[in-house]
Formats: structure tokens, C-alpha cells, sequence
């Protein structure tokens, strides 16, 4: 790699780890919010209370996925490309087409959705007023936190993160728990935490149509390329159906649980699901951030750097997300309690699924890698299979294991997903993720497990968040303290050097 190539290199990992950063710190506003409102919602409703808002508002979530018609990630995509090809005069009329098709697609799902909510309460085993309105309630929502995507990945494909931090991850979940604080001052019902959840989406969406306008008002005006929406339909077709399903592998075991188990082991496992998924923070942050550059290295011919990129970054989300790995694996008890006393009952069902998250993680970026180089069809086809095999395995296991089955169901797809992707990748781009230094994480990992451990025994017997922080907080150090000397390379602790002297 030239000179050129490698400053052009560098400033890469420079953007994308500034946005990164601010990815991560809106993805903990967004998880401590999202705990916020689970443990709020379980500790004055209940757990079957949470059993019951938790399907309602991820079945909004879930439709939405699909009936934004994959236009989040085609805006992504084409952004990125119109402005690494100068032509950023046409962003604003792609968007255009992209949220009314987005828009379309999810009135069309959200009206019939709304008039039938409760057949489709009832679908779920939650039959009476309470799962009719919480349903319709849901209703409203789904075409809002649809739009809100197509507004967000136009602003990634601008490679601006800040947005997608303060609206996405930290503003809708806080925005919900005002809401909802407001609306219990009239109802402490489940219908009304489900309505605050989709005035949350409403706020969203005009927040980031806002953003997306005052970031492109200074572009010029270029008319779209010739048969532009037929161009987002060809991509979208694959990835509507694509992005539902990605959404279902994360919960259609819970959904399937909701027909075997009580409304409290649901609850409780509700709870476990929301554990396991703080796992994907580093990924998830990267992730956002890695998209953009993907589509624009893959378009330029830039593979070299493209599988740089995606091998330091991989490793980096590792490296990141193992301290949480440790935490829920040596604690997971302690973790629950924050839910209420009942919830450790799940500690089983949170380590199977945490095996699944670790693939998950393993393996890096490699579900975006596949969308945004256009190979929608393939991941389409790998989600499809994914998702039988979840269902076959969920309605298998379930009926006789009850949660700890539903978790076995969805850790054996997040593994078989995830390595089938890693080969997708490799076979159509040539790229993977893995090096020698990736294994040396094993080192300070092992270092700050076993302190982790070593105090959860010591300090067992003291109050549950004085053991959680302890712990946590001990092992993390040694973890970071083993890490500088043994996990990172020698050009990675001269930039830590480096960033260090100018903080001082």
C-alpha cells in the first residue's frame, strides 16, 4: 500500500472510530434507558405486565423492519456512493423516494394491523381489552419507527453519526419513559406504556427529518439517475422480507415462548433476551458507523483496505465487548436481580444465549459487509433458512424445556447465521476477519475473568449491586491493565500513547 493509500487508510480508522465513540456513548444512553423502562415497567406492573408490553412493542419493531422495504440501508448505500463519486447533489431526491416507498409499505402493514388488533393479540396469547389496545397501540407506532430508519441512514451514508446517537439510541427509549411517566399519571396500564412507546417514534422521526434537512440544505441539485425508484424497489424487494426476518431471529423464540410458558416465566425471559443483547453494543456501534465505508471502498475497487478495515474492527469490537462478556457470564444471576427478585430464575436461559452472542460478535461486521456490497439476495436466502430452522427448534424444545429451550432455539441460529454469512463473505469478496493478534485477546481476557470471578466468591454474600460493581469494576481493570501490554499491536499502542499526550 502506497503512501497515499496508507494516510487515506488511517483517516478511515480515525472517522470511524470518532463516530464509533459516539455511537457507543448514545448505545449506553440507549441500553441504561432500555433498562430503565423494563425494570420500571416489571417492578410497578409486573413481570407478566412486561411479558405483554415486550411483545406488543417488538412486534411494532419487528413490522417496521420489514415495511421500511430495506430503504434504511439503500439510503445508506447510495448516499455513501453519490458522495464518494462527487455527486452529492443527488442525496436529497434519493431520500425522497426512499421514504415514500418506506412509507407506503408500512401504512399498507400498520391500517389492517390496527382495525384486527385483536386477532392479533390474540395470536399471541394475549386475549381481552388489554392486548387489543396494547396492539393498536402498536399500530401507530410501526410507521414511525420505520421512518425514522430511512431519515437516520441517509445521515450515515453522509458519514454523520452524532444524529443516529441522540435521536435512535438515546432519544426515543428516554422519550418513551417520559411519556410513559406522563401517561401513568392517569393510567398505570399496559395500553398506555405501549402508547407512550409510539409517541416516542413520532418525536423521532421528526427530529431526524429535521436533521436530514438542515445536513443537505447546502447540497446542490442534481436530478436523480434515470428509473432511481425502480433501482430502490430491486434493492428493497430482498431486504423487506430480509430485514423482518433479521428482527425475528432476536425474538421469534419469545414469540413461540408466549404460547407454552406463563406470563411470568415470559417476563423473565424477556428480561434474559435484553441481557444478552447489551452484548451486541460494540458490534451494533460499529456497525452503524462501518456501513458507509463499505459501500464506497466496495464500489471504488478498494478490497486491500476494505479487509483491513474489517479485521482491525473486528477485533476491536471483540476487544470491546468482553468485559461485558465476563460480566453476564460470571454474574448472570446478579444481572437479572435488577429486574426484581424472580427474574434470576433466568440465569440458564441468559448463558445459552449468550453463546450465541459471542458468535455474533466473533465474526464482526459481516451481515452489513453482505448488504451494503449488494448482495441482498444471498442474505435474504441465509435469513430465511435461519429463521426455519429458529421456529422448527423453538416449537421442538420449548413445549418440554420452556425458556432454556427458546434459548437453545436462538443461540444454535445465531451461530449457524453468523458462520454462514462469514463464509458468504469470503467466498464472494475474499475478505474475513481473523489474525494473529486477534488471539492474543484470549490473554487479558482469561486475566480479567479470573479476577471477576475471584471476587463475585469473595464479596457473594454482600448486597447484589455491591457485588455487580465490584466485581465488574475489578475485572474490567485488570482486563484493560493486561490488554495494553498483550492485546494491542505495537502501532495501536503508539496512537494510545499518541492520544494520551494530548489529553494532557
Amino acid at each position: 500500500m502506497d503512501t497515499s493509500k496508507s494516510d487515506e487508510a488511517r483517516q478511515d480508522r480515525l472517522t470511524i472510530l470518532s463516530g464509533t465513540g459516539q455511537n457507543i456513548l448514545g448505545l449506553a444512553a440507549f441500553v441504561v434507558a432500555t433498562f430503565a423502562t423494563n425494570v420500571l415497567i416489571s417492578r410497578v406492573l409486573g413481570p407478566s405486565a412486561l411479558g405483554t408490553v415486550t411483545l406488543a412493542t417488538q412486534f411494532a419493531f419487528v413490522a417496521a423492519a420489514a415495511t421500511r422495504f430495506g430503504m434504511d440501508m439503500a439510503a445508506v448505500r447510495v448516499v455513501a456512493i453519490d458522495l464518494g463519486r462527487g455527486e452529492s447533489g443527488r442525496a436529497r431526491g434519493v431520500l425522497t423516494r426512499a421514504v415514500a416507498i418506506a412509507a407506503v409499505a408500512s401504512v399498507i402493514v400498520a391500517v389492517p394491523v390496527f382495525i384486527g388488533a385483536s386477532s392479533v393479540a390474540s395470536m399471541f396469547g394475549v386475549g381481552g381489552s388489554t392486548g387489543t389496545v396494547a396492539f393498536r397501540a402498536a399500530a401507530l407506532a410501526l410507521p414511525f419507527a420505520a421512518l425514522v430508519q430511512v431519515y437516520l441512514g441517509g445521515t450515515r451514508g453522509l458519514k454523520i453519526m452524532v444524529h443516529t446517537l441522540s435521536i435512535y439510541w438515546a432519544g426515543q427509549p428516554l422519550a418513551w419513559i417520559a411519556f410513559m411517566l406522563i401517561g401513568w399519571s392517569v393510567s398505570r396500564s399496559i395500553g398506555v406504556s405501549v402508547l407512550a412507546y409510539a409517541l416516542s417514534w413520532v418525536g423521532a422521526t421528526l427530529a431526524a427529518w429535521w436533521m436530514w434537512e438542515r445536513e443537505t440544505r447546502s447540497f446542490g441539485h442534481l436530478p436523480p439517475e434515470p428509473k432511481t425508484v425502480q433501482s430502490l424497489l430491486r434493492y428493497g424487494a430482498p431486504r423487506a422480507p430480509a430485514a423482518l426476518l433479521s428482527q425475528s431471529l432476536f425474538w421469534a423464540d419469545y414469540f413461540v415462548a408466549a404460547l407454552y410458558v406463563s406470563p411470568t416465566d415470559l417476563g423473565v425471559y424477556a428480561a434474559a433476551l435484553r441481557v444478552a443483547q447489551v452484548i451486541m453494543l460494540f458490534l451494533t456501534a460499529v456497525n452503524y458507523m462501518f456501513s458507509p465505508f463499505v459501500a464506497d471502498l466496495h464500489a471504488r475497487g478498494e478490497r486491500e483496505r476494505l479487509d483491513d478495515l474489517y479485521k482491525s474492527l473486528t477485533r476491536w469490537i471483540v476487544a470491546g465487548t468482553i468485559p461485558l462478556l465476563l460480566v453476564v457470564a460470571i454474574m448472570p444471576s446478579t444481572v437479572l436481580l435488577l429486574f426484581g427478585g424472580a427474574f434470576d430464575q433466568g440465569t440458564t436461559a441468559l448463558r445459552i444465549l449468550l453463546i450465541g452472542q459471542a458468535v455474533n460478535v466473533a465474526v464482526g461486521s459481516v451481515g452489513f459487509i453482505l448488504i451494503m456490497v449488494g448482495r441482498t439476495g444471498w442474505d435474504l436466502a441465509v435469513y430465511a433458512v435461519s429463521f426455519v430452522l429458529e421456529i422448527g427448534a423453538a416449537f421442538l424444545l420449548t413445549p418440554r424445556y420452556g425458556i432454556n429451550g427458546a434459548a437453545v432455539a436462538q443461540a444454535t441460529t445465531m451461530a449457524f447465521s453468523n458462520l454462514l454469512r462469514l463464509y458468504l463473505v469470503w467466498r464472494f469478496i475474499r475478505i474475513q476477519p481473523f489474525t494473529a493478534a486477534y488471539a492474543r485477546l484470549a490473554i487479558p481476557a482469561a486475566a480479567g475473568g479470573v479476577v471477576m470471578a475471584a471476587v463475585h466468591a469473595a464479596v457473594g454474600g454482600a448486597a447484589w449491586p455491591v457485588d455487580l460493581v465490584l466485581s465488574a469494576v475489578a475485572g474490567t481493570v485488570v482486563y484493560v491493565a493486561v490488554l495494553i501490554p498483550t492485546g494491542l499491536t505495537a502501532a495501536e499502542r503508539r496512537g494510545l500513547v499518541r492520544v494520551a499526550g494530548r489529553l494532557r
